[in-house]
């Protein structure tokens, strides 16, 4: 349910995120091949959006998922660091936003939702 409701946070947020930071005239981000020809005209505002769908998409998976059982935290975790890294690979954008987004937005998260969750007091 975590996978589905994370996802569900994630794209939401990618879909409105050009609506929230237009992109730069003539930058098709409806594509892979539209966003790898216009990264250079993209500045840091409109990683941002793309930023806090991964980190809050993978939050809320993690702590949908750390009501029900912790194995599902971790099994969400290796999922999505998995997507992460498969979109970085086929989609270029630059070394720092990609570091940034594979060290914060997906393990980090999973700690934060076990926190939350209250998981430090509950027996795993």
């Amino acid at each position: 349910m975590g996978v589905i409701v994370g996802g569900a946070v994630n794209g939401g947020l990618v879909v409105i995120g050009p609506m929230l930071i237009p992109p730069p005239d003539g930058v098709d981000m409806t594509t892979v091949e539209g966003m790898s020809a216009g990264m250079h005209l993209l500045g840091p505002e409109h990683f941002a959006v793309t930023f806090l769908a991964h980190a809050l998409g993978t939050l809320v998976a993690y702590f949908v998922a750390a009501s029900q059982k912790i194995l599902a935290v971790y099994f969400i975790g290796v999922l999505y660091l998995i997507g992460g890294i498969v979109a970085s690979t086929m989609i270029p954008a630059p070394v720092g936003f990609i570091l940034l987004d594979l060290i914060v937005a997906y393990l980090p998260m999973a700690w934060l939702a076990l926190k939350l969750g209250g998981w430090s007091q509950r027996s795993a």
